[in-house]
C-alpha cells in the first residue's frame, strides 16, 4: 500500500533534499511509468495531480534531466526515463518480495528454522515433532543440528539456532540454557547390559549390585554427575571405564562386555541387538529435557517448542 503521506499536497518538498532513490517517489514514478498520466497516477496514489508533477519534476532535477515526454493526452518515458524505471520496478519488487517474506516470518509460516539437538533427542523425539511441524508449517525451512548441550547453548546465545533441545545429563544444565527455558520431560536413565550379564535376566537391577562394574561414559572429568550422584546414594563409587562419548560407540562397548552404561529412555529404539536394557529399582536417575530460545523467539520457534511439550501424547499408542 502507497505511503499517501509521501504525497502531502499541502507542503512543497524542498528538491534539494529529495533523494533519488527515495522509496515513496519511486512508486509515484512507477505509478505515472505504468499509467502514462500523471492525472491517473494521482488518482491511484490518492493525491493530487500538481503534487504529482511536483514530484517529477523535483525527481528530473535529481536525475539530471527530463524521465517523462510531456504530450498533449499524457507521457511516455524518456531512454533515461526508461532505465530508472527499470532499476525502480526491480526495487520495489525486491522490497515488495521483502515484504510479503518478513510478514511469512512474524506470522510463523515461512522462514527458516534452525534447531539444534543433543543426539538422543535426535533418535526419537525430533523426528516425530520435525515431521508435525513440516506438515503444519510447509513454508517454514528446517535445518537441524546435532551437538552436546553446551555447544548448543553456546550457538543459540551466538544467533545460530533458533532453537535448542538440551539435557542437564551428564553434568547438570550448561550455562543459564539461553534466554527462555522450557522443561520438557523428564527421561529416566535405564542401565544398558550385554545380553550374557549376570543381571540380564532381573526385571529391574539394584544399582549396588553394579558396584564392581566399570562404567562407560563421557562425563567431564572431576565433575559431578548423575551416575556419581546415584551410586553415592546407594553407597559407593562407580569405578571409571573407556570414555566413550558416541552412543554407537557406548553400546558397542557394552555388548563387547567392557563395561556397562547409562542410557536414556528417549535412545531405547536405537539400542542394538545384543544389550539389554533394564531400569534400576527405587530411586532411579532421570535426566532433564529442555527447549531453550532466545530473548526474543521466532513465532515458528514458538511453535515448534509447543509441538515438542506435545511429543509424548502424540506417540503414545492407542489402547
Amino acid at each position: 500500500m502507497p505511503d499517501t503521506n509521501a504525497f502531502d499536497t499541502d507542503t512543497d518538498t524542498d528538491t534539494d533534499a529529495l533523494r533519488l532513490f527515495d522509496t515513496g517517489v519511486l512508486r509515484l514514478f512507477d505509478e505515472v511509468a505504468r499509467s502514462g498520466s500523471f492525472t491517473a497516477a494521482a488518482e491511484l496514489l490518492g493525491c493530487t495531480q500538481s503534487a504529482v508533477s511536483r514530484r517529477v519534476a523535483a525527481l528530473e532535477l535529481a536525475a539530471g534531466g527530463p524521465l517523462f515526454e510531456r504530450l498533449p493526452r499524457g507521457v511516455r518515458l524518456t531512454p533515461a526515463g526508461a532505465v530508472l524505471h527499470r532499476h525502480a520496478a526491480a526495487v520495489l519488487d525486491r522490497l515488495d518480495r521483502a515484504g510479503e517474506e518478513l510478514a511469512a516470518i512474524h506470522g510463523g509460516s515461512g522462514g527458516t528454522l534452525r534447531v539444534g539437538a543433543f543426539a538422543t533427542a535426535n533418535a526419537d523425539l525430533l523426528p516425530t515433532t520435525l515431521k508435525r511441524f513440516a506438515d503444519l508449517r510447509p513454508g517454514v525451512e528446517l535445518r537441524l543440528v546435532e551437538g552436546l548441550s553446551p555447544r548448543l547453548t553456546d550457538r543459540l546465545q551466538a544467533g545460530a539456532l533458533d532453537v535448542a533441545v538440551i539435557s542437564d545429563y551428564p553434568a547438570g544444565l550448561p550455562g543459564d540454557g539461553g534466554g527462555r527455558v522450557t522443561h520438557l520431560r523428564d527421561d529416566r536413565l535405564l542401565v544398558a547390559l550385554p545380553q550374557g550379564h549376570r543381571l540380564a535376566g532381573e526385571d529391574a537391577v539394584d544399582l549396588r549390585d553394579l558396584a564392581g562394574e566399570r562404567w562407560i561414559e563421557a562425563a567431564p572429568r572431576g565433575q559431578p554427575t548423575l551416575l556419581t550422584a546415584a551410586c553415592a546414594a546407594a553407597g559407593f563409587t562407580p569405578r571409571g571405564g573407556l570414555r566413550v562419548a558416541e552412543w554407537s560407540g557406548k553400546f558397542g562397548c557394552v555388548a563387547a562386555g567392557l563395561g556397562v552404561s547409562l542410557v536414556p529412555e528417549l535412545a531405547a529404539r536405537a539400542v542394538p541387538a545384543g544389550l539389554v536394557l533394564r531400569p534400576l529399582k527405587g530411586v532411579m536417575p532421570v535426566r532433564k529435557v529442555y527447549a531453550a530460545l532466545p530473548e526474543v523467539p521466532l513465532p515458528a520457534a514458538l511453535e515448534f517448542v509447543r509441538m515438542l511439550g506435545e511429543w509424548e501424547a502424540c506417540t503414545a499408542s492407542p489402547t
